[in-house]
């Protein structure tokens, strides 16, 4: 997991990141430090956003796909 997915699942829901760090009960400035790359994603933060959100694995691995495909500007259903 990467930046650029947790601040998709974040938006996803559309939640701010006050409001994403209480729902995984984390810091705000962590989520705020890892969506700008200052901090990485730890194996205890993926763990408790899968947690949060009811996320597996595959579902993880789909949401890394279609952000590839989105920052590579392409339409992901084509």
């Amino acid at each position: 997991m990467d930046k650029e997915i947790i601040k998709f699942i974040r938006k996803s829901y559309e939640m701010n990141q006050r409001d994403f760090a209480k729902i995984v009960s984390c810091s705000f400035s962590l989520i705020a430090l890892v969506e700008v790359g200052k901090r990485r994603v730890t194996a205890n933060l993926e763990e408790k956003i899968k947690t949060a959100f009811d996320l597996d694995d595959q579902q993880i691995q789909s949401i890394a796909s279609l952000v590839s495909e989105i920052s590579k500007g392409v339409p992901p259903f084509m």
